[in-house]
């Protein structure tokens, strides 16, 4: 009996000292989903549903599906927009305080976007797809990541976009745009103010999806359905 006695007394002293030595790390909770329309998930070491008001956490990968869409708010209040097929990865996010970055680095692997800055300073933010760099200045940007081939265009703000060689163009005016693409192993960029595409047609998909919200309000949205005001698709 003494002996059974010692025998779980040292092995629970063993599992006290291995999660000294190895503590749980919590994970950070970096925003939230404002808007879910359909199949959201996070893709981390299984596949789970994000469902409105579920926290977005450091390093995970947000994937929408078939007619699906989401919208994800930030702890500074930065606003991401997601319509079908997309994948987004929060590569990177170090905190200034706790409601501002001093780094964040946002990969959209495909689909569609719309990104809206929040509070942080602006050279906080860095956002690539597989073809571009884009770095922004207080910023509303519509990002089409698609197989050999990135559209960015300006709706506020300004912007500037470079290829992984540092060919870059500077957006400064709303309805600029540039169109990477990538051909045969040469990447080419071009600059235009009649963007062949833009975010405006995804954000009638789904109610609340281009509405602006701050992290602190982040909840479910259900504007107007004449949307008089605009906001679906702007601030």
């Amino acid at each position: 009996m003494n002996s059974r006695h010692s025998f779980f007394s040292l092995l629970a002293l063993g599992l006290a000292v291995a999660l000294t030595a190895h503590p749980v790390q919590a994970q950070t909770r970096v925003g939230e989903a404002a808007m879910v329309k359909n199949e959201v998930v996070r893709v981390a070491a299984a596949t789970t549903p994000i469902n409105v008001g579920d926290a977005l956490l450091r390093d995970e990968t947000v994937r929408t599906g078939l007619e699906s869409a989401a919208r994800l708010v930030m702890a500074d209040s930065t606003n991401l927009s997601l319509g079908p097929n997309a994948s987004l990865k929060l590569d990177r996010t170090v905190f200034d305080d706790e409601h501002r970055y001093r780094d964040v680095a946002i990969r959209l692997t495909s689909g569609a976007f719309r990104f809206v800055t929040g509070h942080s300073n602006k050279a906080a933010y860095t956002i690539t797809t597989p073809l571009a760099t884009i770095g922004v200045r207080g910023t509303v940007l519509d990002i089409l990541s698609q197989r050999g081939k990135t559209t960015v265009v300006l709706q506020e703000g300004a912007s500037t976009v470079c290829t992984s060689n540092r060919q870059c163009i500077d957006l400064t005016q709303p309805g600029d745009t540039a169109i990477i693409t990538s051909s045969g192993g040469r990447t080419t960029i071009q600059k235009t103010n009649n963007p062949p595409w833009t975010f405006a047609a995804t954000c009638t998909q789904a109610a609340g999806l281009c509405t602006v919200t701050q992290f602190a309000d982040a909840s479910p949205v259900t504007p107007p359905v004449d949307d008089p005001t605009g906001m679906l698709c702007g601030r």
